[in-house]
């Protein structure tokens, strides 16, 4: 019977821990300048903008509604969910018309994040914006 309290107790601690997770996670975020720029009905507006240009793209290249990525990024809670599935999208239409015009489409799509995320996420050099000797 002690057992059986014992995880009653650790099950009654699990929402408690998440909730302090997310808490956590969000102070951090404030703290380190994750404020989106402008009013939250525009970030929502922005990320609805994002997400159809994303599955746009899957949708020329025939992949299926119903598939992992396309779900992803349908049901993707946030902005940085979004910036984070551009390997994903990339990856799709890399198999299916080829890299340079991956490279083109996903440079459409990473400009619409333009001030929507914290800097960190953006500042870094990427050989994906560097031009290939042919």
């Amino acid at each position: 019977m002690k057992m059986r309290s014992d995880t009653l107790k650790q099950n009654d601690l699990t929402p408690k821990v998440r909730w302090a997770a997310t808490y956590l996670i969000s102070g951090l975020q404030g703290l380190l300048g994750h404020r989106s720029s402008g009013h939250p009905g525009q970030m929502q507006v922005a990320m609805r903008e994002i997400r159809a240009a994303m599955l746009e793209c899957l949708g020329q290249c025939g992949i299926d509604t119903k598939s992992v990525v396309h779900l992803r990024i349908a049901y993707a809670n946030d902005i940085q969910d979004l910036w984070y599935l551009r390997g994903d999208v990339m990856a799709v239409i890399a198999a299916n018309e080829g890299e340079m015009i991956a490279k083109k489409k996903l440079a459409q799509i990473s400009e619409r994040f333009a001030g929507l995320l914290p800097r960190a996420l953006t500042a870094r050099n990427s050989p994906l914006n560097e031009e290939q000797p042919h």
